[in-house]
């Protein structure tokens, strides 16, 4: 199994005292020869289509969205110079592999068998975040991050399937689904428990919304606890 050396760094790089700004990927643009073929294929993988904008004869625009995601792709007529099936290494995370992998072959995708990394980085196999040499399977202990399927569109754009369980430490989703938002409050009511006995006498909800929006922008459920407590005791200081 390949290994994963992971660095976290939550601090700023720049001015410390300086205002945070959101910056969320929204768009990506794929290179494709064929519009409609190419928007045939998208519906067909049960995205959804979000529009389909044209001006004039010179221009063209389709937008699916993948189920789930807070981000969206974009082909079409004159929106980008690369290409057609240059955009490769698309990265979708799956909670299921194995499930999603047999949902797309019934809508007729053609998907590779499932595979885990090897940290080998030379090879002939197609290039993805482990290396160059396929092995065949799931990762043998279903680890979060490290089992794979691929499948290409008809320009040969190559999208990922990349089976995530759990995120790495401090990285949380924005875009909550009932499990993930479950998890999150199941996490945040286990802090909180812990901080309730010497803590001064406040409103849980407080508390929670501290904590789920640190675990939000990335911290880790220490740092995030710290925030829930710096969020009552300073509002019972002012």
């Amino acid at each position: 199994m390949a290994t994963l050396s992971v660095v976290h760094n939550n601090e700023p790089t720049t001015n410390a005292n300086a205002t945070k700004v959101d910056m969320k990927l929204e768009v990506v643009i794929i290179p494709v020869s064929d519009v409609d073929r190419a928007k045939e294929f998208y519906a067909r993988l049960g995205w959804r289509l979000d529009a389909d904008f044209t001006a004039g004869d010179d221009w063209r625009g389709v937008q699916f969205t993948p189920p789930g995601s807070g981000c969206s792709v974009i082909f079409g007529k004159n929106v980008t110079t690369a290409a057609p099936g240059a955009a490769q290494g698309l990265y979708l995370a799956v909670s299921d592999i194995e499930t999603t992998r047999k949902e797309l072959l019934g809508r007729g995708v053609e998907v590779s068998e499932v595979f885990h990394g090897s940290n080998v980085h030379t090879g002939s196999d197609e290039p993805y975040l482990f290396g160059r040499l396929r092995v065949n399977g799931p990762d043998p202990a279903h680890t979060s991050y490290f089992s794979f399927a691929s499948f290409h569109d008809p320009d040969g754009n190559g999208w990922l399937l990349q089976e995530i369980t759990a995120r790495l430490p401090g990285r949380v989703d924005s875009n909550f689904d009932v499990a993930t938002m479950t998890e999150l409050l199941r996490e945040t009511e286990e802090h909180h428990g812990e901080y309730e006995p010497t803590a001064p006498k406040h409103h849980w909800s407080g508390w929670y919304a501290a904590y789920i929006v640190a675990r939000q922008n990335g911290k880790t459920p220490e740092e995030a606890a710290k925030e829930g407590k710096l969020r009552i005791e300073g509002a019972l200081a002012a």
